[in-house]
């Protein structure tokens, strides 16, 4: 089955016309790290001779500006400041023993609470190990994956079946390709339910990528509107044109992580994990917030994943571990070598069924009796175990860890925050910690009565003693008000507030043109209104910049209102105000700045919602 697929592989490169397509990539899987942490974990040893199974978008690919380029600009990540235990060599010695997949590790058990004292080992997935974990996920995604239909999930395209005809294997690759792309940046910072009828209609308007290139940039910005964030349309213009006059790509989305990362604009190591994984059938880790949570509380990892590096490092780590373990499963009992590629659908539907289970099961609020990996979660086992502490789950689930072994210094755990000083934070401390009398000032025992000596014992203490058979809806409730500490919520900041005026007119893009009012200055009526004539009269005159004067023929009609605005990262009031000028129209038929233009038809132009809004105000002004 594997020969057959190296052998339909090679029949469609062969007759590929360019030899350097990126479909070539298929067959030669480099080395790939997410981070510098992790990429030691990523190298290939000969798993041993496997038996058959018996069971089986938001917000935060990182993008850079590119309005007129021709070659790929250069990309800048976004870095997570270093934390307590971000010594970068320290830590990949660490993940490389931690994940290691030559290593059997001991069964270790929960954490004990409140303390949580552990080894680093604590933090290995057990989903590493458990290949009967790793199928009943995958099991579970397939279920409900046709349940909650999305139109951008069709079958892998196995290159198998089209090894007689490498021309249309190229063609399903590339629609793909460009389908899961449109899909998983529509994706970031928007809900579902609104992404699929902007991704039908943009597929309709634009079924490949090469017609998407020939798009105006007022047509594509036009289909984006609605969905924010517009930079997002501007370099999925500017990459599909990238990517169809790349002689190396001529169309083809590359397969490989890396060459998407540093050749398609807007792409980062998430949605081109995606792109690899679910497209080109490669061991790519797809990590978006919604996996980071599912894998902080599968590894027990009691850390913040949005600022703490080592933490997102190691989470990275795991993620990659886990896809390779996934792609190694394998349904026959033959020997996998180390110099074969393991491409299936398995990768593509292993990080969708992450992304799944985290936006619909392990959300911030879980349901954790309906995951199915709950086996294999530290969040849930600890949890569990104080369920049972506290008489709610049965006794067999009574796994305590002897609190008096404490590991050496160099093995405990430096990724986690303290317990204690999480449920301080979230101000819900739970674990009742029973307290320590003072020296020399302990409570003197109360003498009981001879009638309560010789009192059978009551009922209700009867009924304490009383140990469940199957866990208890309480107990459920202590796990998930455990598991929902991870990961550390981290206190967001207050969103910066800026104030817009706008003029009547439009750019060549979306917006009015507008001035953000510094926060120190005067916040009244009068003063945002000089504000407005101001700039509005050196938009039309640079010259009077240095004059603070009002241009002559500018004359001031009202202040239509105000409209705000809520961005992920920015409160936004926009304050809209209507001048006329006095004045032939031929007067003005150009404007100082190339980048601006009158308009006829405002209504027709590619504008943001908020601004719309804006637009709104000086139609029911002037009675329109």
């Amino acid at each position: 089955m594997r020969r057959s697929l190296r052998q339909a592989q090679k029949q469609s490169r062969e007759a590929l016309d360019t030899p350097s397509n990126e479909l070539s990539d298929i067959d030669t899987k480099e080395e790939y790290a997410p981070s510098n942490a992790s990429s030691s974990t990523k190298k290939r040893v000969k798993p041993p001779t496997r038996t058959r199974s018996s069971a089986s978008h938001s917000e935060d690919d990182d993008y850079q500006s590119s309005e007129q380029a021709v070659d790929p600009p250069t990309k800048k990540r976004k870095t997570a400041s270093h934390s307590k235990n971000g010594k970068n060599n320290g830590n990949v010695q660490i993940l490389q023993r931690l994940l290691s997949t030559d290593r059997v590790m001991p069964d270790i058990p929960p954490c004990t609470l409140p303390k949580r004292v552990h080894h680093i080992d604590y933090h290995r997935p057990l989903l590493l190990d458990s290949q009967k974990g790793r199928n009943s996920l995958l099991a579970w995604f397939d279920g409900i994956s046709t349940a909650r239909s999305m139109p951008w999930r069709k079958s892998w395209v196995d290159p198998r079946l089209y090894a007689h005809d490498p021309a249309l294997l190229r063609q399903m690759l590339e629609k793909r390709a460009y389908e899961v792309w449109i899909s998983e940046i529509m994706l970031q910072q928007t809900r579902v339910a609104v992404v699929i009828d902007y991704w039908n209609r943009w597929m309709a308007k634009w079924p490949t990528i090469q017609e998407l290139a020939a798009a105006s940039s007022d047509d594509v910005l036009a289909a984006w509107r609605g969905l924010g964030y517009y930079s997002r349309a501007t370099r999925i213009h500017e990459a599909a044109k990238l990517v169809c006059k790349d002689p190396d790509t001529t169309g083809l989305l590359p397969s490989s992580v890396d060459t998407l990362v540093a050749k398609v604009p807007g792409v980062g190591r998430y949605t081109a994990g995606a792109i690899s994984a679910i497209v080109f059938g490669r061991a790519a880790p797809m990590v978006d917030g919604n996996v980071l949570r599912v894998l902080s509380r599968q590894l027990g990892l009691l850390g913040d994943v949005k600022t703490d590096k080592s933490v997102i490092d190691l989470l990275w780590a795991a993620a990659d571990s886990l896809v390779n373990a996934v792609a190694r499963d394998s349904e026959d009992e033959e020997t996998t070598s180390a110099e074969e590629d393991l491409i299936s659908d398995r990768p593509g539907r292993w990080g969708q069924a992450l992304m799944e289970l985290g936006s619909t099961i392990c959300t911030p609020k879980p349901d954790c009796e309906a995951c199915p990996i709950s086996e294999t979660c530290r969040a849930y086992g600890e949890g569990l175990q104080y369920a049972s502490i506290k008489g709610l789950a049965p006794k067999d689930n009574r796994i305590y860890s002897d609190p008096g072994v404490v590991p050496d210094i160099e093995d405990s755990c430096n990724f986690c925050k303290p317990f204690e000083e999480v449920t301080q934070d979230n101000g819900d401390v739970e674990v009742e910690v029973m307290p320590i009398a003072k020296k020399g000032k302990s409570r003197p025992l109360k003498q009981r009565t001879l009638s309560t000596f010789f009192a059978q014992p009551s009922e209700k203490a009867e009924t304490k003693k009383c140990v469940p058979t199957e866990l208890t809806p309480a107990g459920l409730n202590i796990i998930v008000d455990h598991a929902r500490k991870f990961p550390v919520k981290v206190i967001k900041k207050g969103r910066k507030r800026a104030r817009d005026t706008s003029v009547r007119y439009l750019s060549q893009r979306w917006p009015f043109p507008s001035w953000i009012v510094p926060e120190d200055y005067e916040n009244t009526a009068t003063a945002r209104r000089r504000a407005a004539e101001l700039y509005a009269s050196t938009v039309i005159d640079p010259s009077l910049k240095q004059k603070s004067l009002t241009h002559p023929k500018l004359k001031f009609v009202s202040a239509l209102g105000s409209v705000p605005w809520l961005f992920s990262h920015l409160k936004l009031t926009m304050h809209v105000f209507l001048f006329e000028l006095k004045c032939p129209k031929s007067d003005f038929n150009t404007l100082p700045d190339t980048n601006d233009r009158w308009s006829e038809s405002v209504e027709d132009e590619s504008m943001g919602t908020g601004m719309r809004k804006c637009w709104d105000l000086v139609r029911e002004a002037n009675g329109e």
